[in-house]
């Protein structure tokens, strides 16, 4: 995983990579011997290396079970893929894309396999554990088409050097601390919180959801005029808008790099902008995201999807293979070897991963996180034509009122809402 530059990714994509891995070279196709599981993801960026361990490591413990994993960018499996998997000539095992809602596609094309190896034996996903949201994302007329390959929660990193000028102790602890300390952390050209509204994966969603407030209902319909949806964007546009706390209109690569070079006191990000802000020599802090309106806790979880091809000759196999990515032992070793937090919630408190200082904010917020515009028709374009839209118009002074009115209208539209 790189930087969070694409919207609802955790992922990346570079030039086609394949990993030869511990013994690939037996036929899948042989009558006898090890059979092979060939395998396609997008997975270039930082977590990359966990990635491989889980399939070196699956070799080791599956001696009759190889898996030939290729890395391409997520545009170019997106192409081959749909046609491959219909064909049957696709890989056994995919991440269709960076995007979770992408599986409902292949669910419609039956192309992907239903899971029915769930619950809590040795070669079984234990969906009890996983991140919230993230099985119903992938379960469609009742039956489980996919898993989370990983997932991310947004934090809250903060600069120790500028909290220490402006006489703040310690970082804020509710979203009322956090919009007077973003006021207070305003001056001579430094933000208080720089928040990206496109390019990127959204933090604004956060700032509604701990005001109360939200974008859709359960049924897919705008919920953007509710109270505590106008409060929420009101207040936050505001601070933007007439406070300044943060330049408008920000890619997420140029909210990072103002926070890299000391010009930002706050930003919400994933795990994979730890590493760059040290190495940018930043006194870094980071702390959960502030607790809302209503005392909870509550935070932005990005995942992609991991399935099996309807048509592989190694169903037995290929379901193994994602149980145990899954499995509590790969996935508190995956967040160790990474630094992201594991797709399970009974890791949250786990002693190996309470003692990396990173690694444990980061998973304490995974039982508290929710997907962004999970389960709903048409949400990529929802995303780019209403929301990101509404952000843009409101922190330059559009009304509110205004502004939620037309991206209602768009959302109802796309979602095929009647309300």
């Amino acid at each position: 995983m790189k930087k969070r530059h694409a919207a609802l990714a955790v992922v990346a994509g570079a030039a086609t990579v394949a990993l030869a891995l511990s013994g690939c070279s037996t036929s899948s196709s042989a009558s006898s011997g090890p059979v092979t599981l060939k395998v396609w993801t997008g997975f270039t960026g930082g977590d990359r290396p966990g990635y491989a361990q889980i399939v070196k490591d699956f070799e080791a413990s599956h001696p009759n079970i190889k898996v030939d994993m290729t890395v391409q960018p997520w545009d170019t499996i997106q192409q081959k893929l749909p046609s491959a998997w219909l064909t049957g000539q696709g890989p056994d095992i995919a991440a269709p894309s960076s995007d979770p809602n992408a599986i409902a596609q292949y669910v419609k094309t039956n192309s992907v396999m239903a899971l029915t190896n769930t619950g809590t034996g040795k070669n079984d996903i234990d969906t009890a554990a996983l991140a919230p949201g993230t099985v119903k994302e992938f379960t469609y007329n009742g039956k489980l088409y996919a898993i989370p390959a990983n997932f991310a929660t947004l934090s809250l990193y903060y600069n120790k050097k500028l909290f220490q000028q402006a006489g703040i102790a310690n970082p804020p602890t509710t979203v009322a601390e956090m919009a007077a300390d973003a006021k207070k952390l305003t001056s001579g050209g430094r933000s208080g919180l720089v928040l990206a509204d496109n390019q990127t994966i959204q933090m604004w969603p956060i700032l509604q959801w701990l005001e109360g407030g939200d974008i859709v209902t359960s049924k897919g319909c705008s919920a953007l005029q509710t109270d505590a949806s106008q409060q929420g964007l009101s207040t936050w546009a505001d601070l933007v808008a007439k406070d300044k706390i943060s330049p408008v209109g920000l890619t997420g690569a140029e909210a990072d790099s103002l926070f890299s070079a000391g010009k930002a006191a706050m930003e919400m990000n994933g795990p994979w902008a730890a590493p760059g802000y040290k190495s940018a020599g930043i006194d870094l802090g980071i702390a959960k995201i502030p607790v809302g309106v209503d005392g909870k806790s509550v935070t932005l979880g990005s995942t992609a999807p991991l399935a099996i091809s309807a048509k592989t000759k190694y169903p037995d196999q290929a379901k193994q293979f994602l149980a145990y990515w899954t499995s509590k032992s790969v996935q508190q070793k995956f967040s160790l070897t990474t630094g992201f937090p594991p797709l399970r919630t009974d890791l949250a408190s786990d002693p190996k991963l309470a003692a990396d200082p990173t690694v444990s904010v980061f998973a304490s917020q995974v039982p508290d996180s929710r997907l962004y515009l999970p389960h709903l028709q048409n949400a990529t374009k929802v995303d780019s034509d209403a929301y990101v839209p509404l952000i843009g118009k409101i922190t330059r002074g559009t009304s509110v009122d205004s502004a939620t009115k037309d991206a209602g209208t768009t959302i109802n539209g796309l979602t095929g809402c009647s309300q």
